[in-house]
């Protein structure tokens, strides 16, 4: 063994010199002189905070948001595993969970004038008109007329609710909004002057139309401070019914 360890020295160091001549172009062109722009492929991480993204490549900003995302769902993952879900499992729970917390964030909240029961009603009001309510619509000059009808607690949403909405939206984008009571519900008028919007609310239906405005989320902080409620609307026992 000790007869060959000259020769091994000799091609170990034979091999080392050739890794360094290879690695030195690379190396190079890794790290351009001052003043030089970075080669292709590569990042000048003395510049990234001035970084120009009009200029980055379709393909490395495609990458840079896959890397983004990547790392928000490991983030998600770990929340889970650590314990610590973040979906509220039902919709009106959600919205009445950030409502709390914004009532409890704010310390000029009045506890004695709160009404949660009232956002509740109204949110199961919500699921009816929007999930159950029947919808009949047909083109008229300048819009669309809809009847809105149902039966039991739907019916009832339905008066509560469309009236409301519609005086909310009148006036919207140009659009004049009406409302009729009908035996078993509501016609709901949606028409406006200009071409444009006329086929955005035919293209809209009922429920875009139900959704359209800026005024729900609000409300809802206004009837959970028992500031608001829609008109016609009758106490908890006749919710109830």
């Amino acid at each position: 063994m000790k007869a060959f360890t000259p020769r091994l020295a000799f091609v170990v160091a034979a091999l080392a010199g050739a890794l360094m001549f290879a690695l030195v172009p690379a190396l190079q062109a890794a790290s351009p002189a001052d003043g030089q722009p970075a080669a292709p492929g590569t990042m000048d991480h003395g510049s990234v905070a001035t970084m120009d993204h009009a200029k980055v490549p379709d393909e490395q900003m495609r990458a840079m948001m896959q890397q983004h995302e990547q790392m928000m769902a490991r983030m998600h993952v770990r929340q889970v595993q650590g314990g610590v879900p973040v979906l509220p499992g039902q919709d009106a729970f959600g919205a009445i969970q950030e409502i709390v917390r914004m009532l409890e964030s704010d310390s000029r909240t009045d506890w004695s004038k709160i009404d949660l029961e009232a956002l509740r009603q109204h949110l199961i009001d919500m699921n009816e008109v929007a999930l159950k309510a029947d919808a009949t619509a047909k083109l008229v000059d300048g819009g669309l007329e809809i009847a809105v009808t149902g039966s039991g607690r739907t019916l009832a949403a339905i008066q509560r609710m469309v009236p409301a909405h519609a005086r909310e939206i009148d006036g919207l984008n140009g659009w004049s909004a009406k409302t009729d009571m009908l035996v078993d519900g509501v016609r709901l008028t949606v028409i406006s002057n200009n071409p444009k919007e006329v086929q955005h609310i035919r293209g809209l239906g009922f429920v875009g139309i139900l959704v359209s405005g800026s005024h729900h989320q609000p409300h809802h902080l206004a009837m959970a401070r028992g500031e608001f409620a829609h008109s016609g609307q009758v106490d908890h026992a006749e919710h109830a019914r």
